[in-house]
Protein backbone atom coordinates (compact mmCIF):
# COMPACT_ATOMS: atom_id res chain seq x y z
CA UNK A 1 0.00 0.00 0.00
CA UNK A 2 1.17 3.50 -0.79
CA UNK A 3 1.69 5.92 2.13
CA UNK A 4 -0.97 8.63 2.45
CA UNK A 5 -0.37 11.85 0.57
CA UNK A 6 0.92 14.66 2.78
CA UNK A 7 -1.64 17.41 3.42
CA UNK A 8 -1.53 20.35 1.03
CA UNK A 9 -2.70 23.94 1.08
CA UNK A 10 -6.12 24.55 -0.37
CA UNK A 11 -6.41 26.71 -3.51
CA UNK A 12 -7.03 30.29 -2.46
CA UNK A 13 -4.55 30.26 0.43
CA UNK A 14 -1.43 32.13 -0.69
CA UNK A 15 1.73 30.68 0.81
CA UNK A 16 5.41 31.55 0.81
CA UNK A 17 8.36 30.71 3.03
CA UNK A 18 11.91 31.88 3.58
CA UNK A 19 14.77 30.82 5.83
CA UNK A 20 18.40 31.66 6.50
CA UNK A 21 20.99 29.95 8.67
CA UNK A 22 24.71 30.28 9.25
CA UNK A 23 27.33 33.00 9.28
CA UNK A 24 25.57 36.26 10.20
CA UNK A 25 27.62 38.16 7.64
CA UNK A 26 25.61 36.33 4.99
CA UNK A 27 22.44 35.06 6.68
CA UNK A 28 21.62 38.34 8.47
CA UNK A 29 22.22 40.24 5.24
CA UNK A 30 19.77 37.96 3.41
CA UNK A 31 17.21 38.44 6.21
CA UNK A 32 17.69 42.21 6.03
CA UNK A 33 16.98 42.17 2.31
CA UNK A 34 13.89 40.01 2.73
CA UNK A 35 12.45 42.22 5.49
CA UNK A 36 13.49 45.54 3.92
CA UNK A 37 10.08 46.43 2.45
CA UNK A 38 8.65 46.47 5.98
CA UNK A 39 11.48 46.94 8.51
CA UNK A 40 15.09 48.02 8.60
CA UNK A 41 16.73 45.05 10.36
CA UNK A 42 19.96 45.59 12.28
CA UNK A 43 22.23 43.39 14.40
CA UNK A 44 21.81 43.81 18.14
CA UNK A 45 25.53 44.48 18.51
CA UNK A 46 28.83 44.11 16.66
CA UNK A 47 29.29 40.75 18.39
CA UNK A 48 25.99 39.47 16.98
CA UNK A 49 26.95 40.72 13.54
CA UNK A 50 29.88 38.31 13.53
CA UNK A 51 28.08 35.30 15.06
CA UNK A 52 25.76 32.73 13.52
CA UNK A 53 22.23 33.90 12.70
CA UNK A 54 19.12 31.92 11.84
CA UNK A 55 15.58 32.99 11.00
CA UNK A 56 12.62 31.70 9.02
CA UNK A 57 8.97 32.32 8.30
CA UNK A 58 6.02 30.62 6.70
CA UNK A 59 3.35 33.01 5.44
CA UNK A 60 -0.30 32.19 4.76
CA UNK A 61 -2.70 34.77 3.31
CA UNK A 62 -6.42 34.68 2.68
CA UNK A 63 -7.65 37.81 0.91
CA UNK A 64 -6.14 40.70 2.90
CA UNK A 65 -5.41 38.90 6.19
CA UNK A 66 -1.95 37.37 6.63
CA UNK A 67 -0.64 34.86 9.17
CA UNK A 68 3.06 34.26 9.85
CA UNK A 69 4.76 31.46 11.75
CA UNK A 70 8.20 32.97 12.38
CA UNK A 71 11.39 31.95 14.13
CA UNK A 72 14.16 34.46 14.57
CA UNK A 73 17.54 35.09 16.13
CA UNK A 74 18.48 38.30 17.96
CA UNK A 75 17.95 41.45 15.87
CA UNK A 76 16.52 44.95 15.99
CA UNK A 77 13.74 45.83 13.54
CA UNK A 78 13.10 49.53 12.96
CA UNK A 79 10.04 51.00 11.29
CA UNK A 80 10.98 54.64 10.95
CA UNK A 81 8.77 57.71 10.64
CA UNK A 82 10.08 58.23 7.10
CA UNK A 83 9.12 54.68 6.17
CA UNK A 84 5.56 54.84 7.52
CA UNK A 85 5.04 58.25 5.91
CA UNK A 86 5.96 56.96 2.46
CA UNK A 87 4.06 53.67 2.54
CA UNK A 88 0.37 52.86 2.41
CA UNK A 89 0.54 49.91 4.82
CA UNK A 90 -1.85 50.61 7.68
CA UNK A 91 -2.45 47.08 8.98
CA UNK A 92 -2.47 46.24 12.66
CA UNK A 93 -0.13 43.38 13.51
CA UNK A 94 -0.64 41.10 16.51
CA UNK A 95 2.47 39.23 17.61
CA UNK A 96 2.20 36.20 19.89
CA UNK A 97 5.51 35.25 21.51
CA UNK A 98 5.45 31.51 22.06
CA UNK A 99 9.06 30.59 22.74
CA UNK A 100 11.98 32.60 24.06
CA UNK A 101 11.97 36.07 25.57
CA UNK A 102 9.19 38.32 24.19
CA UNK A 103 10.43 41.14 21.99
CA UNK A 104 11.00 44.57 23.52
CA UNK A 105 9.01 47.44 22.04
CA UNK A 106 9.89 51.11 22.02
CA UNK A 107 7.80 53.80 20.41
CA UNK A 108 8.49 57.29 21.69
CA UNK A 109 7.35 56.97 25.30
CA UNK A 110 4.66 54.31 24.92
CA UNK A 111 6.96 51.52 26.08
CA UNK A 112 6.61 52.65 29.70
CA UNK A 113 2.85 52.80 29.96
CA UNK A 114 0.79 50.04 31.67
CA UNK A 115 0.38 46.86 29.69
CA UNK A 116 3.58 47.10 27.66
CA UNK A 117 5.92 45.00 29.86
CA UNK A 118 5.40 41.22 29.54
CA UNK A 119 4.95 38.96 32.54
CA UNK A 120 7.80 36.43 32.96
CA UNK A 121 7.01 32.95 31.68
CA UNK A 122 3.57 33.87 30.28
CA UNK A 123 2.79 33.97 26.53
CA UNK A 124 2.03 37.53 25.50
CA UNK A 125 0.63 39.28 22.45
CA UNK A 126 2.00 42.65 21.31
CA UNK A 127 -0.10 44.85 19.01
CA UNK A 128 1.62 47.17 16.55
CA UNK A 129 0.14 49.84 14.30
CA UNK A 130 2.09 49.68 11.04
CA UNK A 131 1.16 53.32 10.49
CA UNK A 132 3.30 54.40 13.46
CA UNK A 133 7.06 54.29 14.04
CA UNK A 134 8.47 51.55 16.25
CA UNK A 135 11.65 49.76 17.25
CA UNK A 136 11.38 46.05 18.06
CA UNK A 137 14.25 44.18 19.67
CA UNK A 138 13.79 40.44 19.14
CA UNK A 139 15.52 37.60 20.90
CA UNK A 140 15.96 33.95 19.99
CA UNK A 141 12.47 32.53 19.76
CA UNK A 142 9.28 31.77 17.88
CA UNK A 143 6.29 34.01 17.27
CA UNK A 144 2.95 33.80 15.47
CA UNK A 145 1.93 37.03 13.74
CA UNK A 146 -1.39 38.19 12.33
CA UNK A 147 -1.59 41.21 10.01
CA UNK A 148 -5.16 42.51 9.92
CA UNK A 149 -6.53 45.38 7.80
CA UNK A 150 -7.19 48.45 9.89
CA UNK A 151 -10.85 48.71 8.83
CA UNK A 152 -11.47 45.17 10.03
CA UNK A 153 -9.95 45.89 13.45
CA UNK A 154 -11.84 49.16 13.81
CA UNK A 155 -15.18 47.39 13.44
CA UNK A 156 -14.54 46.11 16.97
CA UNK A 157 -11.83 48.41 18.35
CA UNK A 158 -12.64 51.92 17.09
CA UNK A 159 -9.28 53.57 17.77
CA UNK A 160 -6.81 51.14 16.20
CA UNK A 161 -3.96 53.66 16.58
CA UNK A 162 -4.16 53.40 20.38
CA UNK A 163 -3.34 49.68 20.15
CA UNK A 164 0.24 50.52 19.19
CA UNK A 165 2.58 49.04 21.77
CA UNK A 166 -0.20 47.50 23.86
CA UNK A 167 0.41 44.01 25.18
CA UNK A 168 -1.96 41.41 26.66
CA UNK A 169 -0.72 38.41 28.62
CA UNK A 170 -2.35 34.97 28.56
CA UNK A 171 -3.72 35.25 32.10
CA UNK A 172 -7.48 35.18 31.42
CA UNK A 173 -9.74 32.49 29.94
CA UNK A 174 -10.17 34.63 26.80
CA UNK A 175 -6.47 35.19 26.19
CA UNK A 176 -5.60 31.56 26.93
CA UNK A 177 -8.27 30.50 24.43
CA UNK A 178 -6.74 32.89 21.90
CA UNK A 179 -3.26 31.42 22.34
CA UNK A 180 -4.59 27.87 22.01
CA UNK A 181 -6.49 28.83 18.85
CA UNK A 182 -3.40 30.39 17.24
CA UNK A 183 -1.22 27.40 18.08
CA UNK A 184 -3.83 25.02 16.62
CA UNK A 185 -4.06 27.14 13.47
CA UNK A 186 -0.29 27.04 12.99
CA UNK A 187 -0.35 23.24 13.30
CA UNK A 188 -3.32 22.52 11.08
CA UNK A 189 -3.55 25.23 8.41
CA UNK A 190 -1.84 22.89 5.96
CA UNK A 191 -4.66 20.49 5.22
CA UNK A 192 -7.58 22.82 5.97
CA UNK A 193 -10.00 23.71 3.22
CA UNK A 194 -10.27 27.34 2.17
CA UNK A 195 -13.62 27.76 3.91
CA UNK A 196 -12.34 26.18 7.14
CA UNK A 197 -9.13 28.25 7.08
CA UNK A 198 -11.10 31.43 6.36
CA UNK A 199 -13.41 30.73 9.29
CA UNK A 200 -10.38 30.15 11.53
CA UNK A 201 -8.84 33.44 10.38
CA UNK A 202 -12.12 35.22 11.13
CA UNK A 203 -12.26 33.66 14.59
CA UNK A 204 -8.68 34.76 15.24
CA UNK A 205 -9.46 38.37 14.33
CA UNK A 206 -12.53 38.37 16.58
CA UNK A 207 -10.61 36.87 19.51
CA UNK A 208 -7.74 39.35 19.08
CA UNK A 209 -10.09 42.32 18.99
CA UNK A 210 -12.01 40.99 22.01
CA UNK A 211 -8.84 40.42 24.04
CA UNK A 212 -7.51 43.94 23.44
CA UNK A 213 -10.95 45.51 23.86
CA UNK A 214 -11.26 43.75 27.20
CA UNK A 215 -7.89 45.12 28.28
CA UNK A 216 -8.93 48.65 27.32
CA UNK A 217 -12.33 48.43 29.01
CA UNK A 218 -14.21 48.63 25.71
CA UNK A 219 -16.03 45.30 25.95
CA UNK A 220 -18.04 43.18 28.30
CA UNK A 221 -21.53 44.68 28.48
CA UNK A 222 -23.99 47.10 26.86
CA UNK A 223 -22.34 50.12 28.48
CA UNK A 224 -19.01 49.05 27.01
CA UNK A 225 -20.61 48.84 23.57
CA UNK A 226 -21.88 52.39 23.97
CA UNK A 227 -18.41 53.57 25.05
CA UNK A 228 -16.89 51.93 21.98
CA UNK A 229 -19.45 53.60 19.71
CA UNK A 230 -18.84 57.04 21.24
CA UNK A 231 -15.09 56.51 21.03
CA UNK A 232 -15.35 55.78 17.32
CA UNK A 233 -17.61 58.80 16.79
CA UNK A 234 -15.11 61.14 18.46
CA UNK A 235 -12.14 59.68 16.54
CA UNK A 236 -13.91 60.07 13.19
CA UNK A 237 -14.82 63.66 14.01
CA UNK A 238 -11.26 64.52 14.99
CA UNK A 239 -9.83 62.89 11.85
CA UNK A 240 -12.23 64.81 9.62
CA UNK A 241 -11.35 68.17 11.22
CA UNK A 242 -7.56 67.98 11.70
CA UNK A 243 -7.10 70.95 9.35
CA UNK A 244 -9.81 73.00 11.05
CA UNK A 245 -8.12 75.66 13.22
CA UNK A 246 -11.14 75.63 15.53
CA UNK A 247 -10.72 71.93 16.40
CA UNK A 248 -10.38 71.53 20.16
CA UNK A 249 -11.81 69.34 22.92
CA UNK A 250 -14.50 71.97 23.45
CA UNK A 251 -15.49 72.01 19.76
CA UNK A 252 -15.73 68.21 19.74
CA UNK A 253 -17.94 68.16 22.84
CA UNK A 254 -20.21 70.85 21.41
CA UNK A 255 -20.47 69.29 17.94
CA UNK A 256 -21.23 65.80 19.24
CA UNK A 257 -23.22 66.89 22.35
CA UNK A 258 -21.08 64.89 24.74
CA UNK A 259 -20.06 65.50 28.35
CA UNK A 260 -16.48 66.37 29.23
CA UNK A 261 -16.21 63.68 31.93
CA UNK A 262 -17.41 60.83 29.72
CA UNK A 263 -15.06 61.74 26.86
CA UNK A 264 -12.07 62.19 29.14
CA UNK A 265 -12.57 58.68 30.52
CA UNK A 266 -12.54 57.30 26.98
CA UNK A 267 -9.22 58.99 26.15
CA UNK A 268 -7.46 58.64 29.49
CA UNK A 269 -4.94 56.16 28.01
CA UNK A 270 -3.99 58.87 25.48
CA UNK A 271 -3.58 61.54 28.15
CA UNK A 272 -6.96 63.10 27.41
CA UNK A 273 -8.73 64.32 24.28
CA UNK A 274 -6.45 67.36 23.84
CA UNK A 275 -3.38 65.10 23.81
CA UNK A 276 -5.08 62.78 21.33
CA UNK A 277 -5.88 65.66 18.96
CA UNK A 278 -2.31 66.92 19.20
CA UNK A 279 -0.90 63.45 18.49
CA UNK A 280 -3.13 62.98 15.43
CA UNK A 281 -2.14 66.41 14.09
CA UNK A 282 1.55 65.61 14.53
CA UNK A 283 1.05 62.31 12.72
CA UNK A 284 -0.72 64.06 9.85
CA UNK A 285 2.08 66.64 9.76
CA UNK A 286 4.62 63.84 9.34
CA UNK A 287 2.69 62.47 6.37
CA UNK A 288 2.41 65.89 4.73
CA UNK A 289 6.07 66.72 5.29
CA UNK A 290 6.92 63.69 3.16
CA UNK A 291 4.06 63.93 0.65
CA UNK A 292 4.47 67.65 -0.08
CA UNK A 293 8.20 68.51 -0.20
CA UNK A 294 7.40 71.68 -2.18
CA UNK A 295 5.42 73.17 0.73
CA UNK A 296 7.13 75.09 3.50
CA UNK A 297 7.31 73.38 6.89
CA UNK A 298 5.68 76.41 8.52
CA UNK A 299 2.73 76.25 6.10
CA UNK A 300 2.16 72.55 6.81
CA UNK A 301 2.30 73.21 10.55
CA UNK A 302 -0.06 76.19 10.34
CA UNK A 303 -2.53 74.17 8.29
CA UNK A 304 -2.79 71.74 11.18
CA UNK A 305 -3.26 74.33 13.89
CA UNK A 306 0.41 74.86 14.92
CA UNK A 307 0.84 78.59 14.55
CA UNK A 308 4.10 78.81 16.48
CA UNK A 309 6.96 77.31 14.46
CA UNK A 310 9.28 76.73 17.40
CA UNK A 311 6.62 75.02 19.54
CA UNK A 312 5.71 72.81 16.56
CA UNK A 313 9.35 71.82 16.09
CA UNK A 314 9.71 70.97 19.79
CA UNK A 315 6.51 68.90 19.83
CA UNK A 316 7.42 67.06 16.64
CA UNK A 317 10.92 66.26 17.82
CA UNK A 318 9.58 65.08 21.18
CA UNK A 319 7.10 62.79 19.41
CA UNK A 320 9.39 61.37 16.70
CA UNK A 321 13.02 62.06 17.66
CA UNK A 322 13.58 64.04 14.46
CA UNK A 323 13.04 67.70 13.57
CA UNK A 324 10.29 68.35 11.01
CA UNK A 325 12.80 70.26 8.89
CA UNK A 326 15.03 67.18 8.70
CA UNK A 327 12.18 64.87 7.68
CA UNK A 328 11.07 67.42 5.08
CA UNK A 329 14.57 67.60 3.62
CA UNK A 330 14.86 63.80 3.45
CA UNK A 331 11.42 63.39 1.84
CA UNK A 332 12.47 63.04 -1.84
CA UNK A 333 15.16 60.50 -0.94
CA UNK A 334 12.79 58.54 1.29
CA UNK A 335 10.12 58.36 -1.39
CA UNK A 336 12.56 57.14 -4.02
CA UNK A 337 14.09 54.52 -1.71
CA UNK A 338 10.78 53.09 -0.56
CA UNK A 339 9.25 53.15 -4.03
CA UNK A 340 12.24 51.12 -5.24
CA UNK A 341 11.94 48.61 -2.40
CA UNK A 342 8.23 48.02 -3.03
CA UNK A 343 6.00 45.88 -0.86
CA UNK A 344 6.24 42.55 -2.67
CA UNK A 345 8.18 40.59 -0.06
CA UNK A 346 5.62 40.09 2.68
CA UNK A 347 2.11 41.35 2.01
CA UNK A 348 -0.60 39.76 -0.11
CA UNK A 349 -1.64 41.80 -3.11
CA UNK A 350 1.93 43.04 -3.64
CA UNK A 351 3.41 40.11 -5.48
CA UNK A 352 3.95 36.47 -4.82
CA UNK A 353 6.50 36.92 -2.06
Amino acid sequence: MLPPEPPTLAPGIVHSSFSVQGDARHSLLAWQERMSPVYDVRPVSARHQEAAFGASFARYSIDDVTFFDMRTGPNVAVRSLGRVSTQSVRDISFNLFLQGTPAEFSGHGREHRPGTVPLPGVPSILALDMDQPSVIRSFEGRMLMFFVPRALVEKVFPDAASLHGRRVDATTPLTRMLVAHLVALSRHIVGLGLQEAGASFDTTVRLLAAAFSQGAGLSGDARAAVRAAVYGQVCRHVEAHLHDPALSPESVLQSLHLSRASVYRLFVHDGGLAAYIRARRLRMAADELVRFPHLAVQDIAAGLGFNNASSFTRAFRRAYDIAPQELHAYAPLLRRAHAHAGMHALWPGHGAG
